[in-house]
């Protein structure tokens, strides 16, 4: 999946992706979307570990992309995120976001997203539903 036209818009002006540190990859296959973010200042609790939800912001961002670039000119807002958290990250550490397509209906798209560390452990998994809003 290419996310270049994606990530020229997203970085066109401040938003939350930029704000919290987020990466968009493009990935070799139609049906998935990666990212990474630094877990840093912007996006740690006080006690020094990733925000619960600065994972579901990366996760519901990630599956955004995603929509986005499956459906040029259309507007892709997520309108369910429900998520696990399953292992705290330390400051200084990179996760991983991996968004894989369980379905691409014409209004709605359904994704599961794993978050993982550096170590390749999970860290959270997220499912996102986006509504697909046609242009005009």
């Amino acid at each position: 999946m290419n996310v270049d036209k994606i990530n020229q818009i997203i970085h066109s002006k401040p938003n939350l992706s930029t704000a919290l540190g987020m990466e968009f990859l493009s990935t070799p296959e139609d049906d998935t979307c990666m990212a990474r973010m630094k877990v840093d200042e912007r996006n740690r609790q006080p006690f020094g570990f990733l925000s619960g939800g600065a994972s579901l912001a990366l996760a519901e961002n990630v599956a955004g992309v995603a929509s986005s670039s499956l459906c040029p000119g259309c507007a892709c807002v997520g309108i369910e995120v429900s998520g696990s958290h399953v292992k705290a990250v330390a400051e200084g550490d990179t996760v991983t976001a991996s968004a894989r397509l369980l379905h691409k209906g014409h209004t709605l798209h359904v994704w599961n997203v794993d978050i993982t560390d550096t170590a390749g452990d999970l860290i959270s998994n997220v499912r996102v539903t986006n509504y697909v809003i046609k242009a005009k």
